[in-house]
C-alpha cells in the first residue's frame, strides 16, 4: 500500500489555497447571510500566505508541513477560522510525528486528531451548524475506509464525499455556537460557512491523494 508523502502534503496546502481562493465569493456570501462576513477573505488571506511559507521554507515531512500551515493560519486569520483551522493541523502534525510517508491508518488517525481539536477550541458537537458537521462525518468515513483495508488516497475520497454531506446538511439545522446562534430559527436554510470551506479543503486532500496515487504533476487545482 502506497503511502502520501511530504509532496502530497504540501499539493495539499497548494490545492486549498487554489480552492478557498475560486470559491472566496462564495464563502464570503454564505458568512455574510449568518456570520459576520469575513469568512472567504479570510481563509483566502490565510492560504496565500501559506503559499508563500512553503515557498520560502519548504518542509521536510508531511508533519511539518502541517504544522507550518497551523503556525500561518494562526498567526495570519483573524476571527474563529485561524485558531480552530490553526489547531486542526496543529493537532495533525502531532499526530503524524515525524512519519516521512503516512498509510492509511495515520491519514484516519491525523483527520480525526484535526477533528477533535477543532471540537476542544470551539467547543462545538455535531448538529452545532459549525465545521464540526463537516469533520465528524469526514472522520467516521475515513476510518471505516481505512479499517477495510482501502488506500490512502481512497480513504480521503471517503472523507471528503461523507464532509461534502456533512456541509449541505447544515442547511436547516438551527445554529447553536458562534454568531449564527444569535438568529435562532432564521439560520435554517443557509449552509454554515466553516462547514463549507472544510468540504473545500478535504476535497483538495482527496484530489492531491490522487493525483499522487495516479503519478500525476502535483500541486495544480483541479
Amino acid at each position: 500500500m502506497a503511502g502520501l508523502g511530504t509532496d502530497w502534503a504540501v499539493a495539499w496546502l497548494r490545492r486549498s489555497a487554489a480552492v478557498v481562493a475560486e470559491h472566496r465569493v462564495e464563502l464570503i456570501e454564505l458568512d455574510r447571510a449568518i456570520g459576520d462576513g469575513d469568512h472567504g477573505e479570510n481563509m483566502d488571506r490565510g492560504y496565500t500566505a501559506i503559499l508563500a511559507r512553503l515557498d520560502e521554507t519548504p518542509p521536510a515531512t508531511p508533519g511539518a508541513a502541517f504544522k507550518l500551515a497551523a503556525m500561518t493560519l494562526m498567526s495570519k486569520v483573524g476571527g474563529a477560522a485561524g485558531p480552530l483551522y490553526g489547531t486542526a493541523f496543529l493537532r495533525a502534525a502531532t499526530a503524524v510525528g515525524e512519519a516521512g510517508t503516512l498509510d492509511s491508518g495515520l491519514v484516519a488517525a491525523a483527520l480525526a486528531a484535526a477533528r477533535d481539536g477543532v471540537v476542544a477550541r470551539g467547543k462545538a458537537e455535531s448538529g452545532d451548524k459549525t465545521m464540526v458537521d463537516a469533520w465528524t462525518p469526514a472522520v467516521d468515513a475515513a476510518a471505516a475506509a481505512a479499517a477495510s483495508g482501502a488506500e490512502p488516497s481512497a480513504v480521503l475520497g471517503a472523507a471528503a464525499d461523507a464532509a461534502e454531506a456533512g456541509a449541505v446538511a447544515t442547511d436547516p439545522l438551527i445554529a447553536r455556537k458562534g454568531r449564527a446562534s444569535y438568529l435562532a430559527e432564521r439560520a435554517i436554510g443557509h449552509r454554515d460557512p466553516g462547514a463549507a470551506s472544510s468540504a473545500l479543503i478535504l476535497r483538495a486532500a482527496a484530489d492531491a491523494a490522487s493525483d499522487a496515487a495516479s503519478g500525476a504533476p502535483s500541486g495544480a487545482a483541479a
